[in-house]
């Protein structure tokens, strides 16, 4: 046994001394205990905590990169922006890109799927910035046939091939009719977000195209401003109100899933407590250790406070043994909560199938460790240990040393 540095206080040398020294079977046991279930308990805190801020920050991602931080909803029957006001929002700090987008909806088949899938089509303008990081030429080509951008999933559902023929059928209208237009597609490319219901039935395709196919009275056109910063959302919101005035419904991403995330967080804190009850339990591991160990060393406490030893020492020494021990468990606990958080992440561990992906927004489970839940983590799993060791310190501080001496 290696002995402690002669710098260490007291109540401190003591603790080191009795943690590495070789007791009873029985001493020995409890900690190990002790030391295992306090560890499995944090790393299930440290799991969780992972997961539920790796699915918030992915879903806030994804959210963001489908239909940017902010967006402006024109109210008039004028769906154009003035090129003026265009500018003054392009030049607000922090805005990357203004974009016109229209939305519609149609079916698109393919040669394996001659029936047809319900898809929503996206239209963005030529040369403008698309979904996942694609960036495709969606100009028709020497054939005359618009190329078009799908999702991953929904390429996968209707068998398409690059370069293939798809038939797109889309609901619209004309003089104020309900009009079925008819347009050829070829796969330009796929797109991947993540975000299950973009990836299963989006179709990116230029702007103008949707306003030919749609008669320009079926699409819901709008413009999304883009940020370096989404946290900076409520701010280029303000500013773009102020430049838009009542001509648009100005709103950002905070604004419309505010229930959501706030749901979240709730759900998160409601998490951090309910698995918290696992750590307090193993505290009660920790705090009959304390007790064993007051009893084993029972006349070495007598000795101790008959050489004039404070009572406050004798206590802070069986605190440090147990807040020692907890620690030991809460470092292990945290480092195989990381371990294991970021092994889920890492290889996609948790998997969800298209219908399931439909309900949580995600294809897999993400995972991520954030230091300031770790540190409520770890500062929680310290804090229970120190409770409860407080009783059996207290308890071997107010032993009398002439029955402790006497004490078989």
């Amino acid at each position: 046994m290696s002995a402690p540095p002669r710098a260490w206080p007291l109540p401190l040398a003591l603790a080191w001394r009795y943690l590495r020294g070789r007791g009873s079977r029985l001493l020995s046991g409890t900690a190990r205990a002790a030391l295992v279930s306090n560890a499995i308990g944090v790393m299930a805190m440290v799991i969780a905590m992972a997961l539920m801020t790796g699915y918030r920050e992915d879903l806030q991602r994804k959210l963001i990169g489908g239909n940017a931080a902010v967006i402006a909803y024109p109210l008039g029957p004028q769906t154009e922006m003035p090129p003026a006001e265009r500018r003054r929002l392009e030049e607000i700090p922090g805005v990357t890109a203004v974009r016109q987008v229209a939305y519609g909806q149609g079916t698109l088949a393919s040669s394996a799927v001659p029936q047809g899938i319900d898809v929503t089509l996206r239209g963005v303008e030529p040369g403008g910035e698309q979904l996942g990081g694609a960036q495709v030429e969606l100009a028709p080509g020497s054939d005359g046939v618009p190329r078009a951008l799908l999702g991953s999933e929904l390429a996968a559902e209707l068998r398409a091939a690059p370069d293939e023929a798809l038939r797109l059928a889309a609901l619209g209208l004309r003089d104020g009719r309900p009009r079925f237009a008819y347009q050829s597609l070829r796969v330009a490319g796929t797109f991947t977000t993540g975000f299950s219901e973009f990836d299963r039935s989006w179709v990116v395709v230029e702007r103008p195209l949707i306003d030919r196919l749609l008669g320009g009275q079926a699409s819901a056109d709008l413009y999304e401003i883009r940020a370096d910063d989404p946290e900076a959302a409520p701010r280029i919101g303000a500013e773009a109100r102020q430049i838009l005035g009542d001509s648009f419904l100005v709103t950002d991403w905070q604004e419309l899933n505010r229930d959501l995330f706030v749901a979240l967080r709730v759900q998160q804190r409601a998490l951090f407590l309910v698995l918290g009850l696992i750590v307090v339990v193993s505290t009660f591991n920790v705090a009959s250790t304390v007790v064993v160990l007051v009893r084993e060393r029972m006349r070495e406490i007598g000795a101790l406070a008959a050489m004039g030893l404070p009572a406050s020492a004798l206590r802070a020494a069986f605190l440090c043994y147990g807040g020692l021990l907890g620690l030991a468990g809460t470092l292990l606990g945290a480092a195989a909560g990381i371990a294991a958080a970021w092994a889920l992440d890492r290889f996609h561990l948790i998997r969800f199938g298209p219908e399931v992906a439909a309900i949580y927004f995600i294809s897999s489970v993400p995972f991520r460790v954030e230091a300031g839940d770790l540190v409520a983590v770890c500062g929680f799993a310290l804090l229970v240990n120190l409770v409860a060791c407080a009783a059996p310190a207290l308890r071997a501080a107010r032993v009398d040393p002439a029955a402790a001496l006497r004490y078989e």
